[in-house]
Order: C-alpha cells, then structure tokens, then sequence
C-alpha cells in the first residue's frame, strides 16, 4: 500500500526534552507525542514539533496519505469555502503562507517534488442568478494582499481559456492562488518529519488511557503506547474519539470523486471551474476534473453515477472535451464537522488531548496551518492566528 516504505519501528526514546517548557507535558519516563492519524493534518503537526524539538509518533491505520489526503486534488485557494470569509479565513491565509514556505524546504530536505506551482482559476456563472452570487465577494477578495480578482464578461472568459463555452455570461478570474500534488506533499513532509525525529509507526487505536484526567497512553489492538500529549487527527473517523474523549465530536464522511483524463488539445493554463466542480490539467500532464459531495457512509469506492455526474459538469464548463479518455477514477472521504468549520484544539476536561479536524473540502490548504496551530498548543500553549472559533467543545 502507498507509504509503507515510510514506516518506522517505534523506539521508546527516554531521556529530557531540549525543551525546558514542555517538563509538565512531556516527562522522563513518556518523552512522546503521539499523533493519531497519518493525514495531511497528522504529518503536519509530527513536522512542526519536530521543528520545536520535540518527538513524536505518529499512529496510522493503513498508510501516509492512503485516505482523503493522497487522494485530494490539491488547489490552495483562501479566498472562497466555507468559513470565508469569517473565521477560517486567518486558518486558510496562514495554510497558505505555510503552502509557499515548505514549497521551497521540502524538496531540498527531502529530494521529492511536491509539484507546487502557482495557478490563476476561472470560475464560470451560467445564469443571472450564478452571477450575483458570484460578484457577492468581490468586494471583500479584491482588498486581499497578493491576490488580483476581477469580474469577467463572457467574451474576456474566453479569451483567457477560448475552450469554454459559449453558453457563459462571464466569471471571475483570480491570480494568486496555488497547487500542489497532495500526495507528494504529504510523502516529502512525512520524509521532513522523520528527519526531525518522527516516528511513523502502524496500528489501529482503540481509546485513550488516562490517569487523574491526564492522558498517559494511547491504546491500540496490540499495546499501549505511553505519551505526554495526544493529538487526534482522525479525519472522518473523529467520531470514533467520542467514546475516548466523552466529548460530542459530530464529524461526518463527504464522499468526493475525482476523474484523471487524457484530454485532446493542449494543456490547460488555468483551474476552470463552476458551482464546485473543477477542471485543470495537473503537471502529470493529465486533466484533473471533479467532484462530488455524497452523504455515503465510509465507502470509498469510486462510482458509475459519479463518474457520468462528473463528466457532465466537465461538458457544460469545456464542451470541446467529449472525447477526452479516462485514465484514473478516485474516491476519498473527506471529514466535515457539523457547522462545516474544522474542530481544532485542546479537548476540554482531558488534560494533554488535542483534536484536529473538519477541515472539509479545504483539507490540503487549512492541513498545514491546522498542524502547526496544535504543535504551537503543545509547545507554548499559545498560537499565532486565533482557533477559538474551532473549540472542538463548541457542541456541548
């Protein structure tokens, strides 16, 4: 399975942390963090501990990368989604920031292209009504530093991408945003991580062990591994941490599908997208083109019916592409909380337990910010952009 070659036998390390503010947290005899989930999210914080100085272990159940965070598309865009703008807007511009500092670390310290570039987007309106909902934010976008956003009629659309359709009343063109190859991502921070003194290591994790409210291990099939902290990073099985935590942790799976195609013509410059479906050919040379939002429990397996949806939606945006040629059809699970904002922070009433999660269909842009808010938690309990709006216990 992908990112086996990844893993690590985990080493009981003893001994004190460099860190002389983390004596409460991390003690001589349980020197580790341990991180519960190989995603985007898990990886992220094992990698800004490990700048800190501080070791940690990251548990997974199957392989880094093998769930939504592999299978993503990977478009870096912090100007629309939900919470934006509002309070994920300062997670999503720090996501960002971070997104354009490790695109130039992480292929140097670990040799893997992560395929970052920068990349305008074409959102596409069709009808009046998708017009006014579409110049609704401009306002707000065209005030934000770095990016140039502008409303578009129908014949400057086509001059930028002269393949879209004719049926288009206009769009809105957006220079600033980005993309990256998520699973590439995730294999060079996982390398970056490990060199830092991260451990990856398999198993399945069935609960916590604590003692006077603080956790002292987390408790897998086969064994207990002792820690200073936890971090649950489980995706859109964060609802299994509801026994663990005694906390209501109402995440959910939002099943979406994603076709590569071998398109005729030439590449295109630019992501075209409408009513959240994208197109855009990735630096595999290959179109990439989705997606869907299916409320399908925890399968994963990617679908007929997805497939024609998804093909539809690319017709109506580039209709010239009737005879593009499937290559590759993936599915992934992405985890949404129940007021569609992630569930970030320390878990109230359990003393060293942190929960990272919900980041939706933005998980490859708000992953590494979510990652380094939590590290930031365990280092110096304190973060550089505000997450209390994410109080995992925000549900009561």
């Amino acid at each position: 399975m992908r990112g086996v070659g990844l893993w690590t036998e985990f080493i009981p390390r003893n001994g004190q942390s460099e860190h002389s503010g983390l004596e409460e947290i991390l003690n001589a005899s349980s020197s580790e963090v341990v991180i519960v989930g190989g995603g985007i999210v898990g990886i992220a914080t094992a990698y800004f501990l490990g700048l800190a100085g501080v070791r940690s272990t990251v548990v997974e159940r199957d392989s880094v990368g093998s769930h939504a965070s592999g299978f993503a598309y990977g478009g870096l865009s912090p100007l629309a989604g939900a919470g934006i703008p509002g309070p994920v807007f300062p997670l999503a511009r720090e996501g960002m920031r971070l997104h354009r500092e490790l695109a130039r670390t992480l292929p140097d310290e670990t040799g893997v292209s992560t395929e970052y570039r920068m990349r305008p987007s074409l959102s596409l309106a069709f009808t009046e009504d998708e017009v006014r909902e579409a110049r609704k934010p401009l306002g707000w976008q065209q005030e934000q530093e770095g990016y140039q956003v502008e409303w578009v009629d129908a014949a400057r659309a086509r001059e930028i991408e002269p393949r879209v359709s004719d049926e288009v009343l206009g769009g809105v063109y957006v220079e600033g945003g980005a993309e990256v190859e998520p699973y590439k991502f995730i294999l060079a921070l996982t390398q970056a991580a490990e060199k830092l003194g991260a451990t990856v290591r398999h198993g399945n994790v069935t609960g916590l062990k604590t003692d006077g409210g603080r956790v002292t291990a987390i408790v897998t099939d086969n064994t207990e591994i002792p820690c200073g902290s936890a971090v649950l990073a489980l995706g859109p099985w964060g609802a299994d941490a509801s026994s663990w935590t005694g906390l209501d942790v109402p995440i959910r799976p939002l099943k979406g599908q994603i076709l590569r195609l071998q398109a005729p013509g030439a590449p295109f410059d630019c992501s075209i997208g409408w009513a959240g479906n994208y197109a855009n050919t990735k630096m595999d040379g290959l179109l990439w083109t989705g997606t869907t939002e299916e409320e399908a429990g925890f399968d994963e397996n990617p679908t007929t019916v997805a497939r024609d949806k998804i093909m539809a939606s690319l017709l109506k945006m580039i209709p010239s592409l009737l005879d593009a040629k499937l290559v590759q059809h993936t599915a992934c699970l992405r985890p949404l909380s129940v007021d569609g904002i992630p569930i970030l922070g320390a878990v109230p009433g359990l003393e060293g337990v942190y929960m990272a999660t919900g980041a939706g269909r933005k998980g490859i842009l708000l992953g590494p910010g979510m990652g380094k808010a939590i590290a930031d938690l365990i280092v110096k309990d304190a973060g550089d952009f505000p997450i209390e709006p994410f109080n995992p216990g925000r549900f009561g």
